[in-house]
C-alpha cells in the first residue's frame, strides 16, 4: 500500500493528531444508537493513536447533499473543531467524495468518515500477505473517487493535486494519470489475491484429504475470541483488549476426550457499519467461517450494547452466506458480569453458553456442544472389517474417530465416527447399532498434537 501511494503525486501532506468527532442521531435509528456508536468511534480512532479532543452529537432530520447536515450545523461544527485546536473532524456516517471535499473546503481541516477509520485501523494492524492485498484492495476502491484531497491523518499520502502532467502526455492531467495508476494498481491486487486465494484452496483441499471436524470462532471485535482459542488449544494468539486486536485467521488443534480432534479458527472481528468494501476484500479471510462444520459466536456478555453486536454479526454471516450453519452462542467474560447483564443475556439467546476464557469457567460446556455438534455430524459405525482389510482400519483412524477398537478371530471390531462423504467404503462392514463389543473391548488410545479437554 505504502509503497503504491508514495507514488502518487501530491500537493500537500498534513499529519493529524487531534480529533473533534461528530455523531449523528437520525429518526430511523434507535433512541442512544449513535451515541453508541460515537463511542465506539472514539475508542476507533484512539486506536490509530489520535487524540480525541471533544465530540459532539447532531440529531440530523434530512440529510443535505452538499455535507450531509445542513449549512448552519456544519459550520457550528468547524467553528467548535477550529475552538479546540483539533486538525482532524471525524463523521460517524459515510461521506460521499463530494461531500469530504466539501468539508475540507469550508473548514481547511481534514475530514473523514468512519469508513475510512476502519481501513486505517485495518491497514495498521494487517501482517500476512493476504491481509495486506485485502486492505490495500479496500483502500484503493476507496480512495479513486476521492484522489483531489491532499489531507492524511496518518503519515501515509493520500491524494494528488490538479495540474498538468507532463509524464502522461499530452493533454492528460495530473488528477487522469493519479487515477490511472489506482486502476492499474486495482487489477494488479486483484490478481494478486486470486493467486493467494487458489492456494488457500489448495491448502484446504489438503485437510479435506483428512477429514477432520472444522469449528469458526466468530463474533463482534473485541468480544474474547482470540482469547477463547488460547483457553481452549493453549495457543498464543495475540489478546489485547482493543477493538481489531488481531486480523488474520489463527487455525489450532483442539483434542477433545475420546480422542476427538477439533479444528478451531479464530476469524476477523465484525463491527457496526464495517464498510462494504472491506466485508468483500476479507471475503478470503472469512472463508474459514464459510467452510466450517460448525460456528462458534462469541459475545461479551458485559457489554451494553451486546443486542446490537449479535445482530450484526449475524447480518455480515448473512452476507457470507454462512448464516444458516449449526451454530453454538457464547457468552464471554461472565466472570466481570452482573446479574442484569445475565439475565439480559439468556433473553437474547436462551440456550447460550456462558464462560470466562480468562478464568476457564464454563469451558467444559463449551467442549461438550462441540462434542455433540460433532455426533450429530459424524454418524457412528459399527464394523466388524476382516483382517485382510487392515488398510481400512487404518484409514478409519486417519479419516474418522475410533472410539472402540477389539481385535476378534472374524477380524477388527470398530466403533467409530467418519464424515458422511467417507463411509462408502465401510458400509458392506457394518454391524447392527445393538451389535456391542464384549467387556474386553479396549478403547483406542492414539493421541495426537493438540490439547485435552474434557473429562
Amino acid at each position: 500500500m505504502a509503497d503504491f501511494l508514495d507514488q502518487v503525486p501530491s500537493t500537500e501532506s498534513k499529519r493529524c493528531q487531534r480529533a473533534f468527532l461528530v455523531g449523528i442521531q437520525t429518526h430511523e435509528m434507535a433512541a442512544g444508537e449513535a451515541a453508541e456508536l460515537l463511542s465506539e468511534l472514539e475508542e476507533l480512532v484512539q486506536n490509530l493513536r489520535i487524540d480525541v479532543v471533544a465530540q459532539e452529537l447532531v440529531n440530523l432530520r434530512q440529510p443535505t447533499p452538499a455535507t450531509l447536515l445542513g449549512s448552519g450545523k456544519t459550520e457550528e461544527i468547524i467553528a467548535a473543531a477550529k475552538a479546540v485546536e483539533a486538525d482532524l473532524i471525524v463523521i460517524d456516517e459515510s461521506l460521499s467524495p463530494a461531500q469530504q471535499r466539501n468539508w475540507e473546503k469550508l473548514s481547511g481541516l481534514a475530514v473523514i468518515d468512519r469508513e475510512e477509520v476502519i481501513l486505517d485501523i485495518f491497514a495498521d494492524r494487517a501482517s500476512t500477505r493476504e491481509a495486506v492485498l485485502q486492505v490495500a484492495l479496500a483502500r484503493m476502491e476507496y480512495s479513486l473517487p476521492r484522489l483531489t484531497r491532499a489531507w492524511t491523518h496518518l503519515s501515509r499520502q493520500r491524494g494528488g493535486g490538479g495540474g498538468g502532467g507532463a509524464m502522461g502526455g499530452e493533454g492528460e492531467t495530473q488528477l487522469e494519470q493519479d487515477r490511472r495508476l489506482v486502476n492499474d494498481r486495482i487489477v494488479r491486487l486483484k490478481r494478486e489475491l486470486g493467486d493467494v486465494r487458489k492456494q488457500r484452496g489448495v491448502q484446504r483441499q489438503k485437510r479435506q484429504r483428512v477429514p477432520v471436524p472444522t469449528a469458526a470462532i466468530v463474533g463482534y471485535t473485541n468480544a474474547g475470541k482470540s482469547s477463547l482459542l488460547n483457553a481452549l488449544t493453549g495457543a498464543s494468539v495475540l489478546a489485547e483488549d482493543k477493538l481489531f486486536a488481531t486480523l488474520d485467521p489463527t487455525t489450532r488443534q483442539l483434542l477433545l476426550r475420546g480422542n476427538q480432534k477439533l479444528l478451531v479458527t479464530d476469524t476477523v472481528g465484525f463491527i457496526r457499519r464495517l464498510p462494504h468494501g472491506l466485508v468483500e476484500a476479507f471475503k478470503a479471510t472469512l472463508e474459514e467461517a464459510i467452510v466450517a462444520d460448525f460456528l462458534i459466536h462469541v459475545l461479551d456478555v458485559t457489554a451494553p450494547n451486546v443486542a446490537a453486536h449479535h445482530a450484526t454479526t449475524l447480518g455480515v454471516l448473512r452476507e457470507l452466506h454462512a448464516d444458516e450453519k449449526r451454530m453454538l452462542t457464547v457468552f464471554n467474560k461472565v466472570d466481570a458480569a452482573d446479574e442484569a447483564q445475565l439475565l439480559r443475556a439468556r433473553a437474547l439467546a436462551p440456550d447460550g453458553i456462558f464462560l470466562s476464557a480468562r478464568s476457564g469457567e464454563g469451558l467444559p460446556g463449551l467442549v461438550d456442544q462441540c462434542l455433540e455438534l460433532i455426533a450429530d455430524a459424524f454418524g457412528r459405525l459399527n464394523l466388524l472389517i476382516p483382517h485382510a482389510r487392515y488398510d481400512l482400519v487404518a484409514r478409519a483412524h486417519q479419516i474418522g474417530h475410533v472410539q472402540q477398537e477389539e481385535q476378534r478371530d472374524d477380524g477388527v471390531y470398530l466403533q467409530v465416527r467418519i464424515p458422511p462423504n467417507q463411509q462408502s467404503p465401510y458400509l458392506a462392514f457394518t454391524l447392527p447399532d445393538c451389535a456391542q463389543a464384549p467387556a474386553a473391548m479396549r478403547q483406542s488410545t492414539r493421541e495426537g498434537p493438540g490439547r485435552h479437554l474434557g473429562p
